[in-house]
Parts: C-alpha cells; sequence; structure tokens
C-alpha cells in the first residue's frame, strides 16, 4: 500500500463517535467544531482515544468546555423542494465504460424530455417559492445537449418566472462536451450557468474511459468544443469533473492540464458503483487515489501560500466546509431539497435514480410523493446508518452517496476519513497562514 495513504488509513481509523485529533487539533463530532489544544491536553486527549472509552472522552469534553446540546437530531427534516435535475434527454453519443445511467439510456429505450414535461417541471420548483428564495434548475442526462430545445425553452421559461416571482435561480448543466455549440457558450453566459464538463483525463486517458458510441475517442472533439466557452465564461463558470477509475489514477498531472486549459476549477470523484462494475475502484486503487488527492492537495497548498490561485475543487470545498462547521445528517440534498425529473416525469431522489424504484418520489401529474420522501429521509438518516454511527467524519461525509451506498455498500470509508484527516491538517497549517483566503471564501 502506498506509505501516504497507508498512515492515512491508519491515523483516521475511528476511535470515538465524538471526538477525533488531527495535526495539533481537537475536532469535535457535534458540530463539527476544531479546537487548538496544548501538547499536555493532546496528549491526555489521544491516550483517552486509544481507550476507545466514549464516557471518559465525554466528561474530559465538559472539562475542556466545549460539550454542548447535540447539533443534530433523529428527526427527518421538513423541507421544500428547490432544486431539480431535468433528464431533458435519456439518450448519450458516448459509450463511458461505467456510466450509471448504463451509456444514457437508464437501462430502457432512449427517451427525450417534451417540453411540457420541462415547463410543469419548472411550475412545481417555483410555484411556492418566496421573493428572494434560492433555486436551482439542473440538466442532465444521458447527454443534456441532445436536448437542446427543451432545455433553452425551460430556461428562459425559469428565468422569467424566478423574475416574476423576485426569486433567485441558478442554472447547472453537466455535459460530456462533445456536442457544444458557440451559441451554447453564449446562451450559458447570458443565463451564468454553472457548466460541468465531465473530461476524465488527457488524451488518451479520457478516449479510453468516455468513447464515443462508434469506439473512436472524443477528448479532441470536447476541448475543440469547450474552449470557446472557457474564453467567455464571465457570469457562466466552467469546471471539469474527473470519474476516477483504476484507469486513470495520475491526479496531479490531470488537474494541472485541467486549470491549464482554462476551467475555472477541476474536481475528482472516485467511481464506487457502475453497473457493469467495471471500472469500480477497490481499496488498493482508493488507497492510490487518497495519496494522488494528498499529492493535489499539496500543490493547493503551496500555491495557495505563495498567493496564486490553484481552484482543485477538493480541497477548496474540505477547506470551506471545515472552516464554517458543516455537520449534516445526509450527503447531499438528494429527496430533501433536490430531486430529480425523468423524461417522461417521473419524480426520483436524484439524477442517479431515475428510473429506479429504489428512489421513486412521485411523479408530475400527481405530484411530490411525500410519504415515500419522509420515509427516505428517515431510513437514510447518518444516525441510522452503520458503521456511520461510531464514526467521526459522519456529520462531514453524511453516509455516503445514497445510490452508491445502496448499490454496492462503503467501500470508500476509508479513504473518505483519509482525505478529511488529511483536510483537517492542512486547515489548521493554512488557517493560521493565510486567514484572509478563508474570510474571502466564507
Amino acid at each position: 500500500m502506498p506509505p501516504v495513504a497507508d498512515a492515512l488509513f491508519r491515523d483516521s481509523a475511528p476511535r470515538s463517535a465524538i471526538a477525533h485529533l488531527a495535526a495539533s487539533q481537537l475536532f469535535v463530532v457535534n458540530g463539527s467544531r476544531l479546537y487548538d489544544v496544548d501538547d499536555a491536553t493532546f496528549a491526555e486527549l489521544e491516550t483517552l482515544l486509544a481507550s476507545n472509552d466514549d464516557d471518559a472522552i465525554a466528561e474530559r469534553l465538559t472539562r475542556l468546555g466545549v460539550d454542548a446540546p447535540p447539533f443534530i437530531d433523529d428527526a427527518a427534516p421538513s423541507i421544500p423542494v428547490r432544486a431539480l435535475s431535468l433528464a431533458v434527454a435519456q439518450k448519450c453519443n458516448l459509450g463511458c465504460t461505467y456510466c450509471y445511467a448504463q451509456e444514457g439510456s437508464f437501462g430502457a429505450a432512449p427517451k427525450s424530455m417534451a417540453l411540457d414535461v420541462a415547463l410543469q417541471s419548472v411550475e412545481l420548483l417555483l410555484r411556492e417559492i418566496s421573493p428572494g428564495e434560492r433555486a436551482n434548475l439542473a440538466f442532465l442526462g444521458g447527454e443534456p445537449l441532445a436536448g437542446r430545445a427543451v432545455l433553452r425553452a425551460a430556461t428562459k421559461h425559469a428565468a422569467a418566472l424566478a423574475a416574476q416571482r423576485d426569486a433567485k435561480l441558478t442554472f447547472s448543466i453537466t455535459t460530456n462536451g462533445t456536442l457544444l455549440t458557440t451559441d451554447d457558450a453564449a446562451f450559458f453566459e447570458e443565463h451564468a450557468f454553472a457548466v460541468t464538463i465531465s473530461i476524465d483525463g488527457i488524451g488518451a486517458t479520457h478516449d479510453a474511459l468516455r468513447p464515443m458510441k462508434g469506439g473512436n475517442g472524443s477528448y479532441e472533439r470536447l476541448i475543440e468544443r469547450v474552449t470557446p466557452l472557457l474564453q467567455k465564461q464571465r457570469a457562466m463558470q466552467v469546471s471539469a469533473r474527473v470519474t476516477v477509475t483504476p484507469r486513470n489514477l495520475e491526479l496531479p498531472q490531470t488537474l494541472r492540464e485541467l486549470l491549464r486549459l482554462g476551467f475555472h476549477s477541476v474536481g475528482f470523484s472516485p467511481m464506487l458503483a457502475s453497473p457493469t462494475g467495471r471500472d469500480e475502484l477497490a481499496r488498493d486503487d482508493l488507497a492510490v487515489m487518497l495519496e494522488q488527492m494528498v499529492a493535489c492537495g499539496e500543490l493547493f497548498e503551496r500555491e495557495l501560500l505563495a498567493g496564486r490561485r490553484f481552484a482543485f475543487a477538493n480541497m477548496v470545498n474540505a477547506l470551506r466546509e471545515l472552516h464554517k462547521g458543516t455537520h449534516r445528517p445526509y450527503p447531499c440534498g438528494a429527496g430533501a431539497a433536490y430531486l430529480g425529473v425523468s423524461a417522461d416525469g417521473a419524480l426520483a431522489a436524484c439524477h442517479r435514480f431515475v428510473g429506479d424504484e429504489a428512489g421513486a418520489m412521485g411523479d408530475l401529474t400527481q405530484g411530490i410523493d411525500e410519504r415515500a420522501r419522509n420515509a427516505w429521509l428517515t431510513e437514510r438518516h447518518v444516525h441510522r446508518q452503520e458503521p456511520c454511527r461510531g464514526c467521526w467524519a459522519r456529520y462531514l461525509c453524511g453516509g455516503g452517496c445514497h445510490h452508491e451506498v445502496i448499490a454496492r455498500g462503503r467501500p470508500s470509508c476509508d479513504y473518505i476519513r483519509g482525505w478529511l484527516h488529511y483536510a483537517l491538517g492542512a486547515y489548521s497549517r493554512l488557517v493560521a497562514r493565510r486567514p484572509d483566503w478563508f474570510e474571502s471564501e466564507s
């Protein structure tokens, strides 16, 4: 096993459900709170954590004055839906080896969303929104630009409706980039889209994982088509999302090159569950990925201390969440403030559950199935998940992607904890030397 990952796996292993130690800091799980402690207190806490005695640890936290009532209870939240993703095209021109949507069609005949379904979705999202409230309308697939006309009409309708109601509406799209046009660049800039480009490496590495349906590579076409967006982005932001498999683990090189090309930010996501099992990361692969992620994080640290922007999204997000004290009972908004809409108007917990009964949430005709939604939020709460309840990282992680957990379990817990342990150390170093950066990110 790579030595950096081996050490992080060991140092981040759960020893207490209520506290963790990293660098010179005490991390209190309740509320995700960080405290500097002196050497003597750190050593005492280290001994207590080694004993696995949470009662004794809790008593020491009380004497330190950092105990508090629970920040998170067991109740399922009751919140309105304020984000929808529309599968405007359940079809794709690529044949990606690992696609959760089974090359875009979700395992069924290819479908296109009718305009009336898209407009009904917009009405559902904005029907009860109040002035000043925020909402997001996202377009996914398949490949959403295969449904360009519906995408544009829905965007224009949503923008007008949000303006009438004085709501703050944002737009986003995730695309493979190969169908982009210069007109798309102008449209996305006009409506300040957050554009995420799926790109899994440079040149042949990307081509092997994300070929065209006929087998040819897609990298050169992607770069040709995305370049006008990279040059035009002002109100819009064009980011890169790299799905990491055992075949594209050279992350620092990928990060540097994509930032050089002009992407606003670059993020990495491990492939944990594919319909065929192909290209999923095993534990040894995740150890390599963790070592590569730390190498990217160290690049970020050096660049930040030198006063240069280095938009490694995973690092930026981790530091931002630690600084805010993010604590959550779920990994994301799926089934809560966020739902997915299939091409035929079925509602799902998120875009990954389109066509999957495990995440069915009603439809546009009958409305949101609130019983199913409440049951989902009750069952998926991190307090009801194992081994999450005994893990110090549970309120930062939220229990892991629902779709991946249901499909494959939790093979990535060591990886996630190792990354967060590294991020805690990086936070303690950077907050001391670049506090101004954290103020600008808040």
